[in-house]
């Protein structure tokens, strides 16, 4: 793998990506999963997937325009979350059909566009499910800048976003602007784009919800359950990128079920914890 490293460009931009994003991923997650939005992950990727096989299609079509399947993907998540916010706005007593609307308006656009793209080739297979070799330059450079902008993000408006994640209502009384909500939603765009390279898009939702829902089971606050959710997604995509490098399969799938297996080592720790509280009472 080290030799790989050294060798390999591609080894050192897929590298450098999945840490980036082990980190991204679960740090928005704590926000998401506390706020019972997990689906949205979900909805936004077959948004994205709707996206990239767009740009295959019209790359396909009228081969003069090339359309990168990352920024068509990026550009109709950012739509899909517009139109999610839109549509709690509209539904606001049953503000949960947002979600699955937009989701199936992905999975139908993607059905319609792989359709008519006639069917599954290699890069598509690289998209929704991760590819080790399929990282470039460009792709770890957009990785880098979301990273940026979704730290930042976070950073100087933690305060906001954290009373936001426990209580909606009263963060509109305390005058927290309803553009943040919308700026939100971008922020998960962002990082379910910039995560499916490596993760795969259908897959990508795991790596923003499984890690905060292991923490969970022993964190003791909410910057402990920002800190833990980061060191379990972070160790399974490093895992993951090297058990798929020396297996020579997609890294998504593996890094998943790392992240299960997780996940089920902190439940069982959480009940021999319980089991021995109740031995000492």
């Amino acid at each position: 793998m080290i030799d790989a490293l050294i060798q390999f460009n591609f080894m050192r931009y897929s590298v450098i990506s999945g840490m980036l994003i082990g980190i991204l991923a679960p740090l928005i997650g704590t926000f998401i999963v506390v706020r019972r939005l997990s689906l949205i992950a979900d909805a936004l990727s077959h948004v994205t997937l709707g996206g990239i096989s767009f740009g295959m299609l019209v790359t396909k079509l009228v081969p003069a325009i090339v359309i990168s399947p990352v920024w068509s993907g990026i550009l109709f998540s950012i739509i899909g979350a517009l139109l999610i916010e839109r549509l709690r706005t509209v539904y606001k007593h049953y503000e949960e059909l947002a979600i699955p609307i937009i989701m199936s308006l992905g999975i139908g656009l993607s059905v319609v566009f792989i359709s008519l793209a006639d069917g599954f080739n290699q890069d598509l297979f690289g998209y929704l499910f991760g590819s080790i070799s399929a990282v470039t330059f460009n792709d770890m450079l957009a990785i880098i800048a979301i990273f940026i902008i979704v730290a930042a993000f976070v950073f100087f408006l933690y305060k906001e976003l954290f009373v936001l994640s426990f209580d909606e209502e009263y963060a509109g009384i305390i005058g927290v602007p309803r553009i943040l909500h919308i700026l939100f939603m971008l922020v998960v765009a962002l990082v379910i784009s910039a995560s499916m390279r490596v993760v795969g898009i259908l897959l990508v939702s795991s790596l923003i919800t499984l890690p905060v829902a292991s923490a969970m089971r022993f964190a003791k606050g909410y910057k402990s359950l920002m800190l833990w959710s980061i060191i379990f997604g972070e160790a399974a995509v490093i895992m993951g990128l090297i058990f798929a490098f020396y297996m020579n399969i997609s890294p998504g799938g593996v890094i998943v079920l790392l992240l299960i297996m997780i996940l089920l080592g902190s439940i069982m720790y959480q009940k021999r914890q319980e089991g021995g509280l109740n031995n000492e009472d």
